[in-house]
């Protein structure tokens, strides 16, 4: 069935297995009564299982919150809390600044798009490995044809946040799984092949542990898109604390402007 057909079979109906309320009565949520059986879950918790469809340890939960914790940077001059921080002075709403904050983090290089590039990256690895090809082949190709995502940090070539996360992840008994581990495999092979700057970044260890938790591609990249967002609110309130306007002004001579010279401006 396509076309009008299809979309006649779905007027007026939701065929759902997510889930629905009744007003005055009851919400389901996967299935499950949302207040009887899991008004006492974790945030987190039901996150992942509205995403998933299931239940994860307590370890797994730990490490899970640990990956949004450890990169939670309440500096504004980041390019997605700059955009919460400028909503501020322009004394926006909190859920308009903080939505377009959310909503620029899934940037290609640095958030949300890198981090969906290094899962495809660190499980195509795991496929091509098992299948017999030489990981030094793999990673050659790779860079050779492509941006190796979860290498490399174009900000700086170390990267602060990977020793807190491998510690946690060690902690908790979730650092011996084959992309894990593979992942640091990778980054001995970039030097041996002379690529030493291609270090492991963020998006490099949270994509192995999130495929050996067994998220699918979509499922690793809904869990991702909170991410940065618990250091964003603080960039709001400061920044509509302070005077209006007051965040990051641009004198007009500071701007580099080559294009039509000053002219006359005939009504």
């Amino acid at each position: 069935m396509s076309g009008p057909e299809l979309l006649a079979s779905c007027a007026g109906v939701l065929r759902t297995r997510m889930g629905a309320f009744w007003p005055g009565q009851r919400a389901v949520f996967r299935g499950r009564d949302l207040h009887q059986e899991l008004r006492n879950s974790d945030w987190l918790a039901l996150y992942m299982f509205g995403i998933t469809g299931r239940q994860f340890t307590p370890q797994q939960l730990k490490l899970l919150h640990g990956i949004w914790v450890i990169t939670s940077y309440p500096d504004t001059r980041l390019w997605n809390n700059r955009v919460a921080g400028l909503a501020g002075t322009a004394r926006s709403s909190p859920t308009l600044g903080l939505s377009a904050a959310l909503a620029v983090s899934e940037a290609t290089i640095y958030g949300g798009g890198a981090g969906i590039r290094a899962f495809d990256f660190i499980t195509r690895a795991a496929k091509a490995t098992e299948a017999g090809l030489v990981l030094r082949d793999f990673v050659s190709e790779e860079v050779n044809s492509r941006y190796l995502y979860g290498y490399g940090r174009p900000i700086h070539r170390n990267d602060e946040r990977l020793q807190w996360l491998a510690s946690l992840a060690e902690e908790q008994g979730l650092a011996s799984g084959k992309h894990f581990k593979l992942a640091f495999e990778v980054g001995k092979t970039l030097v041996e092949i002379g690529k030493p700057n291609l270090r492991m970044n963020y998006a490099g260890m949270v994509a192995p542990l999130g495929a050996d938790l067994g998220l699918s591609r979509r499922e690793f990249q809904l869990f991702r898109v909170p991410l940065f967002f618990a250091g964003m609110p603080p960039c709001w309130l400061e920044a509509a604390d302070k005077p209006e306007g007051t965040l990051f002004p641009t004198p007009c001579d500071k701007i580099v402007y080559e294009g039509v010279k000053q002219r006359a401006w005939r009504a």
